[in-house]
Order: structure tokens, then sequence, then C-alpha cells
């Protein structure tokens, strides 16, 4: 299991603010992590096609090449502006 969290605009367009889910067969990375909840459709397109999407994993910021392992954590965050 994994436990996905989702930030700001991007935890409103999905309407959870978490997830908890086995990580499926084949899925290595964060970036593949993001693709296949990106499948669903939907609201959840909008993870594949965010631009400037950051990720944390166990509260590490990381690229979307990071590792993912089963009992991690793993944070998406839109870009955010403010001033």
């Amino acid at each position: 299991m994994v436990k996905v969290l989702f930030f700001a605009g991007l935890r409103e367009a999905l309407g959870a603010a978490s997830e908890s889910l086995a990580l499926p067969a084949g899925i290595a990375t964060a970036g593949a992590l993001r693709d296949h909840l990106a499948a669903r459709g939907q609201a959840w397109g909008a993870l594949a096609s965010m631009k400037n999407l950051r990720v944390a994993v166990n509260q590490q910021m990381v690229g979307l090449d990071a590792a993912v392992k089963d009992g991690d954590e793993v944070a998406f965050f839109p870009p955010v502006t403010g001033g």
C-alpha cells in the first residue's frame, strides 16, 4: 500500500485530500504512479497534463523518476502562485 496525498487546487479538483492504494504491479516511480492515477480519466487527467507538477516521496521533494515502493507516502503538488 502507498498513501497518496493531493494538495491545493489538485485536491479540490479531485475531491479528495488523500487515498491509500495497493501499488500496482509495474509501478516503480512517482511518474508511473502519476500516469496510473491520471488514466482514471476526467479530473484525474489533470495529474498528467499539469505543467510543473511537484512530487514528494516520504516528505522529500523529488523528480518524477524517483523510486516508489510499498509503504511510501507520495504527495502531488500543483504549481502555486502567490504574492
